[in-house]
């Protein structure tokens, strides 16, 4: 009798919701520990970045998040550089209908992008002393990289639903990042990838940062849609393995990001016990009253002209920016005071610093979020 074969075996993959940290054996005052996050030269008192998405950054956000210690990355292809005026835009977008929204997004962003406005952004920030991160696709890094460098920006991202090394296409001579890299004075942060080899081969670029998740983030619609995606917890590990043979291979120390699908603090620390070294936030942050979404919330890929993969999502507004940060909170949900948070789950793991909090202990636990909450379940259903 001939034995099939496996055509294909299956790995499982987890997510926020099916793992657990386990507590230290000694513990640590939250007040000792060390959440610092270094990309490139610059140094960050919290390693929280705020998504390059139009209804999260904008000039005032970035400004905003950098005096709390974090990082907002400016998108370069959007509103913010398509008009003169996005907060009207803005409020169009609000305003419209769920039934029209995917229409109107798709003739708004049909406006082209205008270069001078670009480096009016970028000096906008640079202005109010701010760190300045622009983020562009793939088709526009080389073009922008150059206007950007020239306005002073301070952290270059190229970044789009999926990002390799290797992109093959019919172009003369594509976008090849070693020599991006080489070509533009400020450190260059890529993604998104979620594999062990992608994030590796991008490392080995010479990049500076690379941005970890496909397809999780609560706006987007690419899972889907195209049917990709790892699941948040999976994909950190797998880069953050990738991470450490670069560093064994090259000696350089590249932090990966952690970019999507993140409902509280839990998921934040998590992501950092899988061994992210920063967390890249959309929908948390578009709940601050300084969101320039008023309250709204979508994914970059929704206004595709031809295959959109994201929708507009109404976050609303629950309070300051300081305290989604640093708190007082004033919901239950884990959704403020999301730096507290992190602290607080190290010292209760004995983790002085990131780095000692990629080595605590995690167990798969699928439970975790029902076990003995009967009564919230309930009340949330009522």
């Amino acid at each position: 009798m001939t034995m099939q074969k496996e055509f294909k075996t299956l790995r499982h993959a987890y997510g926020f919701d099916e793992v657990a940290i386990v507590p230290g054996d000694a513990t640590l005052n939250p007040d000792q520990t060390n959440i610092e996050m270094k990309i490139g030269e610059f140094v960050f008192q919290v390693p929280i970045m705020a998504a390059a998405m139009d209804g999260v950054t904008d000039v005032k956000m970035a400004i905003t998040m950098g005096k709390l210690g974090g990082l907002a990355v400016l998108n370069l292809e959007g509103v913010q550089a398509r008009y003169k005026n996005p907060a009207e835009i803005l409020a169009r977008i609000a305003g419209t209908p769920q039934s029209e929204i995917t229409a109107l997004m798709q003739s708004i962003y049909a406006e082209p992008i205008k270069e001078n406005l670009i480096g009016e952004r970028i000096q906008q920030i640079k202005k109010a002393d701010g760190i300045c991160a622009v983020a562009v696709t793939p088709t526009n890094a080389k073009r922008y990289a150059t206007i950007c460098a020239d306005a002073g920006a301070d952290i270059y991202v190229v970044a789009s639903t999926v990002t390799s090394a290797r992109h093959i296409s019919k172009s003369y001579h594509g976008l090849v990042f070693s020599e991006l890299r080489n070509s533009i004075p400020m450190p260059l942060v890529v993604g998104n990838c979620v594999s062990y080899g992608a994030c590796l081969e991008l490392m080995q670029t010479g990049v500076a940062g690379v941005l970890i998740g496909v397809g999780p983030g609560a706006a987007c619609t690419s899972r889907t849609v195209l049917g990709v995606g790892v699941p948040q917890i999976t994909a950190t590990i797998d880069c953050a393995a990738a991470r450490d043979e670069y560093l064994r291979e090259s000696g350089r120390y590249v932090p990966i990001i952690t970019d999507g699908g993140f409902r509280n603090g839990g998921d934040i620390c998590k992501a950092m016990a899988a061994g992210a070294d920063g967390v890249m936030l959309g929908s948390i942050v578009a709940q601050a009253k300084e969101a320039p979404g008023l309250g709204y919330h979508w994914g970059m890929a929704n206004p595709h002209p031809a295959l959109p993969r994201g929708t507009r999502i109404k976050v609303g507004t629950t309070g300051s920016l300081e305290q989604i940060m640093f708190g007082p909170s004033s919901v239950t949900d884990g959704s403020q005071n999301l730096v507290g948070a992190l602290r607080t789950c190290m010292g209760i793991c004995g983790a002085s610093t990131i780095a000692e909090m990629h080595q605590v202990e995690m167990v798969i636990a699928p439970a975790i979020v029902t076990e003995g909450k009967s009564w919230q379940m309930a009340q949330r259903g009522g």
